[in-house]
């Protein structure tokens, strides 16, 4: 798979994923993708501050990202 596949795969679990995170005032943005197996984020919005934005990253991004591309090992989240 090229890297520009990959970035499609993950850009489609963001988008499956994002109507959740934006329904509760927040959002999420792809910020990298690192030898192809580690996927960087940044949540944005409300769920900056949100407690429960690492069982959500985990979860329901992390999942959603390893559904569409199976290879992913990791997403993280980076903060501004």
């Amino acid at each position: 798979m090229t890297d520009l596949e990959l970035k499609g795969k993950v850009e489609a679990a963001l988008e499956e994923i994002r109507p959740f995170l934006q329904s509760d005032g927040g959002d999420i943005a792809l910020l990298a993708i690192e030898d192809g197996r580690t996927v960087k984020v940044q949540l944005e919005g409300a769920c900056v501050g949100c407690s429960v934005n690492q069982m959500t990253l985990k979860s329901g991004v992390e999942m959603t990202i390893k559904k569409h591309a199976p290879q992913i090992e990791e997403v993280i989240n980076i903060t501004a």
